[in-house]
């Protein structure tokens, strides 16, 4: 497990030997194309098809009854729904922080303009529900968009046959806790369509309104389904396998390291975990640890597997200098730092979903309690996006005022562009007003 890959010197295409899971969406096309098909004509019964196809139960409805979820809630271990309190209190209050506010600039006289935000009408949740629970990614998708003042919410999770037919009851359970009574018990490419173009039943009436932006993270198939509504309605993402990249040297504590790498491998045979170092000794005592402490752990196989694939390595380099630009070159989802003079670092890491620093703060907390989201740009995005957050569900919005004094004072400038571009009658739009 965790193969080492010497890049010390190496100054040239640091990008072509970075490890990267091997996941192309536009395989899975072709099996999603006709799924997202059938939805869009089908409405309700195809759903209910599908869900009987793919996760071997049929739903009594698609739409989730309140008392289950009420039930969910009341039935849900006291010390989880603590938890979850926690989680919910402490991004409230890092949400609350992102919400921008509106503006209004003067640039001439009788001249306004304001810069307002505008949330989006209807959203579309997704929670997963394959190897493992997500109460968590129902807090993170749904609290940003509760903060930028989304009035519709819906969430979509897998009908479970151990559960009737519903999704998971603490995922319910954590819905009824937010206040989202819209959910739906359907998952996969499926939801996304439903999502995408709505549902209706056999005899027309609306069963699920389609949304304006979908967000949550998936499997490959809801990665691709994505992909293929975008345009139709507005995603965040296509979020790939969880990634792992810690920056550490000599100093840094090798059964932490360990520890944290293995969390992230848990979560999926094609996760990444990747240790960056100046250290040869610190690499080969993580590689000693991961192998020990991979013994114990409950998800060995799919810790080996994640661990062992192409995805995941130990990468040693020749000084920290190097590991900055290792780590801006990757881009990876969370990036813990684990170094003497790690804030200083930090601030030179301009590609990273999340930086989490020192050796109190594993990815682990990110996901849970730390108060931030855990739903973060993957698979190099960091480059160019953000993880989830209350911008997320608003639109930048322009209110222009100017009076005639205002106009006048551009007048001339708009007429000149306007004969620039040869649009005259853009012009003439201005000087109308002043015969």
């Amino acid at each position: 497990m965790l193969n080492l890959t010497d890049l010390r010197g190496r100054t040239v295409n640091i990008a072509s030997a970075l490890p990267r899971a091997d996941q192309d969406i536009t395989a899975t096309l072709e099996t999603v194309t006709p799924i997202l098909e059938q939805v869009r004509t089908g409405g309700e019964q195809a759903l209910l098809d599908l869900s009987e196809r793919f996760d071997g139960v049929r739903p009594d409805s698609l739409r989730v009854p309140r008392d289950v979820m009420q039930q969910a809630l009341e039935q849900l271990d006291p010390t989880v729904r603590q938890a979850l309190e926690t989680l919910i209190g402490r991004a409230r209050e890092v949400h609350a922080a992102q919400l921008p506010a509106s503006t209004t600039v003067s640039p001439g006289p009788d001249a306004q303009i304001t810069n307002r935000w505008v949330p989006v009408d209807r959203v579309g949740l997704y929670v997963p529900g394959g190897q493992a629970v997500y109460p968590s990614s129902v807090v993170m998708n749904v609290i940003p968009a509760q903060v930028a003042g989304v009035a519709s919410l819906a969430i979509a999770s897998p009908p479970q046959k151990d559960f009737g037919g519903w999704p998971h009851p603490t995922v319910l359970a954590a819905a009824e806790l937010l206040g989202v009574e819209e959910v739906y018990a359907v998952g996969g490419a499926q939801a996304v369509g439903m999502f995408a173009y709505g549902a209706r039943a056999e005899n027309d009436d609306v069963v699920a309104p389609p949304v304006s932006l979908i967000t949550g993270p998936g499997n490959i198939y809801v990665a691709t389904a994505k992909r293929a509504v975008q345009g139709t309605v507005g995603i965040d993402s296509e979020a790939g396998p969880t990634e792992i990249m810690v920056l550490a040297d000599g100093s840094a504590p090798a059964d932490l390291i360990a520890a944290d790498l293995i969390s992230q491998a848990e979560h999926d045979e094609l996760a990444a975990a990747v240790l960056v170092t100046d250290s040869e000794e610190l690499a080969r005592e993580v590689q000693t640890q991961v192998q020990a402490q991979a013994e114990t752990t409950k998800h060995l196989d799919r810790v080996k597997q994640s661990l062992s694939g192409a995805q995941s390595a130990v990468l040693l380099v020749g000084t920290m200098d190097e590991a900055v630009e290792v780590a801006n070159a990757y881009g990876a989802e969370h990036l813990e730092i684990m170094t003497a003079g790690q804030e200083e670092l930090a601030g030179r890491i301009s590609n990273a979903g999340a930086v989490f620093l020192g050796p109190y703060t594993p990815v682990s907390l990110g996901d849970y309690c730390a108060g931030s989201n855990h739903v973060l740009p993957t698979g190099g995005s960091a480059r160019y996006s953000s993880g989830l957050n209350v911008t997320s569900f608003l639109r930048s919005q322009q209110v222009i005022h100017y009076g005639r004094q205002g106009l006048g004072e551009v007048a001339r400038q708009v007429e000149a562009l306007a004969l620039a571009e040869d649009l005259p009658a853009h012009g003439e739009a201005i000087s109308v007003r002043f015969r």
